[in-house]
């Protein structure tokens, strides 16, 4: 049997939000579809697409010996880096809403970042789990070259820029180091300088200053840099216990900015109220218990790194997505897992899923 050896139910809990993603794109995408494309059935049809390549990839990596990655994470590593330059080459990189994000390479279009996150925590895992917990502790030997390869993927991607990417990449990363036996001197160190190089790039682009000002005050510039978080918390507020029902969301109908993507929480909240996202909130959680118990039963120090990357991967861009589009953080653009539109961040992270499973394979 295909699945008789894999973690069954962390893939069944990863089925289902996959499912609810269908779902909730068929319906906030009804409106914003036909708007732009003329169909309304245009975004589900490409998540489709983009679900079918990626359960493709789920398949293959969960059949590949996960031991196997670790020979080729140099050069998987450099090639992610090499996509991250691709985005700022005129004919090659495309710019949306003044970010340069993707690459176009004849008819196939891909975010390289996405790429980059799942390359990143291979690399890392390679790197620390040879290292050993005696030298990733040391500061000239663990912390000044993590920090190395830190600022250069940091570099592109906020030159792109995408300061959401960013910091996740950062959560990742810290989790990783963390895991591998880093000082927690250090990682505490590295949180506080994180947080004070975010609030400098928050100083430094307007936009990243009004965002801010959002989040402290919702209620400020509500016709401009206000509008999505008070038409998303409209939204969120307008479910009640157990929302409007299916495809009853009002907000969708071209009120709330990005309803497939960044917003889609919001819609979920309206349509399936607050037992809907409690529902979506808990197969995030019990996502993560499983991922820990995978990497806590690997037998090896890379296999467990990298299940403690992806899990991170999985949970820190879930709530901060879910955090963002609810007011608790800044927004930050960053989409929902397995349920927000996007072909390219769906197919690596079901890459990355298979990766996992095939790790769970091998727990003691």
């Amino acid at each position: 049997m295909m699945f008789k050896s894999i973690d069954r139910r962390f893939l069944f809990a990863i089925f289902a939000l996959l499912s609810i993603g269908l779902m909730m794109i068929a319906s906030a995408g009804v409106v914003y579809g036909q708007v732009r494309f003329g169909d309304g059935y245009y975004f589900f049809k490409q998540q489709l697409l983009g679900l079918g390549v990626g359960v493709i990839f789920l398949y293959i990596f969960q059949r590949i010996d996960y031991r196997a990655w670790q020979r080729f994470v140099v050069p998987i590593f450099f090639v992610a880096l090499g996509l991250l330059v691709l985005v700022f080459i005129p004919g090659i990189g495309t710019t949306v809403y003044g970010a340069a994000r993707w690459v176009e390479i004849g008819p196939v279009s891909f975010q390289p970042s996405e790429v980059m996150k799942l390359s990143i925590i291979l690399y890392l895992a390679a790197w620390l789990s040879m290292k050993g917990r005696r030298k990733t502790a040391d500061f000239f030997e663990g912390l000044v070259p993590f920090l190395v390869i830190l600022s250069v993927v940091g570099f592109l991607i906020i030159k792109q820029p995408d300061t959401g990417t960013l910091g996740l990449i950062f959560l990742i990363s810290l989790s990783i180091f963390y895991a591998s036996g880093a000082s927690v001197k250090h990682i505490f160190g590295l949180f506080l300088a994180g947080l004070a190089f975010l609030m400098l790039l928050i100083k430094m682009a307007p936009y990243r200053m009004q965002r801010f000002l959002v989040y402290i005050n919702p209620d400020h510039d509500p016709q401009g840099s206000g509008y999505q978080m008070m038409q998303a918390l409209l939204a969120i507020g307008s479910g009640g216990l157990f929302g409007e029902g299916l495809g009853q969301s009002r907000q969708k109908f071209n009120y709330l900015p990005e309803p497939v993507t960044d917003s889609i929480f919001a819609v979920l909240g309206e349509e399936f109220g607050f037992v809907g996202a409690v529902v979506v909130i808990l197969l995030f959680l019990f996502i993560a218990w499983r991922g820990l118990l995978i990497a806590s039963r690997v037998p090896d120090g890379f296999g467990r790194l990298v299940a403690v990357g992806i899990i991170s991967w999985i949970v820190f861009q879930a709530f901060i997505n879910m955090a963002a589009i609810s007011g608790l953080i800044p927004l930050t653009g960053i989409p929902l897992p397995f349920i927000s539109y996007g072909g390219t961040s769906l197919a690596v992270l079901l890459a990355a899923v298979g990766i996992l499973l095939n790790i769970s394979k091998n727990v003691q």
